[in-house]
């Protein structure tokens, strides 16, 4: 029995609950002790170098781009600050925030990422001198089916959590009978085509992806990613593999075929080799000569068999290392014979290039990948793909609409080719311009070459129509309908009834209470006695000038008076007040009008900007902001109004402050609410609830 052997069956014998028998009472379970303890020294050993990272990522919908937040973990691998996750939590971060064990919490930057083998890596960003604990990594190629390991990450945006299992299967794979949907996506590229899973039942939940699998000598086998049943791990070694060439060289290099394979028939007679379902067009493997039903039996003289869906990614990763750029030989066997072939491996590309927002034009758009222009058989990849329209946007409106899927060729006389060439274009449009530009614009909508006229530019802001200035009286009523009339001793009482006296207002002054009955302005009646009446009154006031001394015959009990009041001008009603629409941060304010500060939750407010809407997906949605939230300060700033509120928002990408601290009122409550934008747009929805991912 190896030495592994024997430490499995002891840790095993060490995992059985055993009892002794004394006097007729259960003895202590030592073995379960002993393994107890041993898991809290692993875990005790490992938590140092673990970190719960709290993500601010995007993604691109509707013509916009929506960030979220989500939460996973990650491993430090290195005492300089580097640490080792997945793709899939950190890699579309704009914004990350690291918590480790004992609290202390860092920002993180991006230093590259690999969605195919779903690997990431971060850099925290701590004073200088500040060094932490790297963990040990083992040799994932070593462990065994029934091997004890713990699961270690922050689950569900937790602290830091340990559960236990064993080693399910050291090279688990999708299974092919979920087939078309057995492929693992991530940015396009299919993950389970290079990672062989490590799986194990310990227990796993969203948060635990980029988190530890630790065996119980304390050191790394995997790194969490995936619940399928059971959980699995990336190995360690592979994981290790990516994040070396992250940190030296911001990307992962591999070589391209273009060579379509899959494992030998189940019924055919072949035992060697590789089953070539084809070569795509134009790729090193067409250009080679490979064709469908080929046995590729070699390349640079290493004998290839895959038999099993469990061997692809050993091979993938193979041919992932051969030279770019230099001739290998091919040997396949066609049919009875067998042939040398000559291949030149190219590099690999990225499935799916980054995805910008370009509000100008009310879309979301990318350049066009080698694999997109092979699917869609385009002639080159020249342009810019467009991924989403904004509704009502300039891109939507247009006629012909540049519609999702279309490809842009020209902007004006220029020429695009890629993004680079659509940004360039763009700038030059809208500089010095205050509002939209009309633009000719080409672009490719299947096979067809069209054009259109896009009014490109940020549509301005202007101030909403006035109505005339009416005379107020500033009282609130209701009508003196047929029903109440009775009960106010005369069934046909017409007018309106004082609901509410405006605080140091006219009808104040005029000695107005709540419960007079105001009968008649000047003489005349009011003749109101429907609940859709309730204009009357108002109509009434509002046919006399500013300024005007009106008398109002009122009943308070049994007793008729006159009241004389001075009406003064009508505040303007909300939607007359001004605004303003912070693009940065995706969402509205206006001034307060005089119903808002009667409000309850207002009346007391004497100086502030009303939220009316925000936009979900933007940086005040994910700072928790609210329509209805009255904004006091901002960074400690005292705002009076939409004016100095705007002076204010104008100038901050100029100071570009790490956070933008909001003092909001939300009810009878107080609140601070940290915004923290990305201020270059260079980065990578929905509410403020964390969205937890394996």
């Amino acid at each position: 029995m190896s030495l592994l052997s024997r430490s499995v069956f002891c840790l095993l014998l060490l995992l059985a609950p055993t009892f002794t028998v004394s006097s007729g009472e259960p003895a202590p379970a030592l073995e379960s002790v002993a393994a107890a303890d041993a898991i809290q020294a692993v875990a005790e050993q490992v938590r140092p170098s673990l970190v719960r990272i709290h993500v601010v990522s995007t993604t691109y919908s509707g013509g916009r781009e929506l960030k979220f937040e989500s939460s996973g973990s990650g491993v430090i691998i290195r005492d300089d600050g580097y640490l080792i996750s997945n793709h899939h939590v950190a890699g579309h971060a704009i914004r990350m925030f690291c918590t480790l064990h004992d609290n202390e919490r860092y920002e993180a930057e991006l230093i590259g990422t690999d969605p195919l083998t779903d690997v990431a890596v971060l850099r925290l960003l701590a004073p200088e001198g500040v060094t932490f604990q790297a963990a040990v990594f083992g040799d994932s190629d070593d462990i065994q089916v029934g091997d004890p390991v713990l699961a270690m990450g922050s689950p569900l945006a937790l602290s830091q959590s340990v559960t236990k299992g064993i080693v399910s299967n050291t090279r688990m794979v999708m299974p092919g009978m979920f087939s078309p949907f057995s492929r693992f996506e991530l940015d396009g590229e299919n993950v389970g085509s290079i990672v062989r899973w490590i799986g194990h039942d310990a227990a796993i939940y969203g948060g635990n992806s980029g988190g530890a699998l630790v065996n119980l000598r304390g050191e790394v086998i995997g790194i969490n990613e995936i619940q399928f049943g059971l959980g699995g791990a990336i190995p360690a070694n592979l994981a290790r593999q990516i994040a070396v060439q992250l940190i030296d060289d911001g990307r992962v290099e591999r070589s391209w075929l273009g060579l379509e394979v899959q494992p030998l028939l189940l019924h055919g007679e072949e035992s060697e080799g590789v089953l070539v379902a084809g070569a795509l067009p134009g790729s090193p493997a067409e250009e080679a000569g490979f064709e469908s039903g080929d046995l590729l039996l070699a390349i640079d003289g290493v004998p290839l068999t895959v038999r099993h869906a469990e061997e692809m990614p050993i091979f993938n990763q193979f041919i992932a290392d051969l030279p770019r750029g230099a001739a290998v030989a091919a040997r396949v066997r066609r049919g009875e014979e067998e042939h040398d072939l000559e291949l030149v491996p190219v590099a690999w590309e990225e499935a799916r290039p980054r995805t910008f927002e370009f509000r100008e034009w009310g879309m979301t758009g990318r350049d066009i990948s080698r694999t997109y222009a092979l699917e869609k058989q385009l002639p080159d990849r020249n342009g810019l793909l467009v991924t989403s329209i904004r509704p009502g946007g300039p891109c939507g409106e247009a006629k012909p609409m540049i519609h999702v899927g279309a490809i842009i060729t020209q902007v004006g006389d220029t020429p695009v080719t890629g993004i680079d060439d659509f940004r360039a274009a763009t700038a030059s449009i809208v500089a010095d311009e205050d509002h939209p530009v009309p633009t000719l614009v080409s672009f490719r909508s299947g096979r067809d070459e069209l054009s259109t006229v896009v009014r490109v530019g940020i549509q301005p802001q202007e101030d909403p129509a006035r109505e005339a200035m009416r005379a107020h009286l500033a009282v609130s009523s209701q009508v003196i309908t047929r029903e109440l009339a009775p009960y106010f001793g005369d069934v046909a009482l017409t007018g309106v009834r004082v609901t509410r006296v405006h605080p140091n207002s006219n009808a104040e002054e005029a000695g107005l209470a709540v419960g007079d009955l105001i009968l008649a302005v000047d003489g005349e009646p009011v003749r109101a006695s429907r609940p859709e009446d309730h204009e009357v009154f108002s109509a009434l006031i509002r046919q006399y000038r500013i300024g005007s001394e009106v008398e109002l015959t009122t009943r308070r009990g049994d007793e008729t008076l006159s009241r004389i009041a001075t009406l003064v001008r009508a505040p303007p009603p909300s939607r007359e007040l001004r605004r303003y629409t912070d693009n940065r941060f995706d969402f509205s304010v206006r001034d307060l009008s005089e119903s808002d500060r009667l409000s309850p939750e207002l009346e007391t407010a004497e100086a502030g900007v009303l939220v009316v809407s925000v936009q979900q997906g933007g940086w005040a949605a994910l700072g928790n902001l609210a329509g209805g939230d009255l904004i006091l300060e901002v960074n400690g700033e005292p705002v009076a109004d939409v004016a100095e509120f705007e002076g204010i928002m104008n100038r901050l990408p100029n100071e570009r402050p790490q956070a933008v601290v909001l003092q909001v009122r939300r009810g009878v409550r107080t609140y601070f609410l940290e915004l923290e934008p990305d201020w270059d747009g260079v980065g990578r929805p929905s509410d403020r609830t964390l969205r937890s991912d394996v």
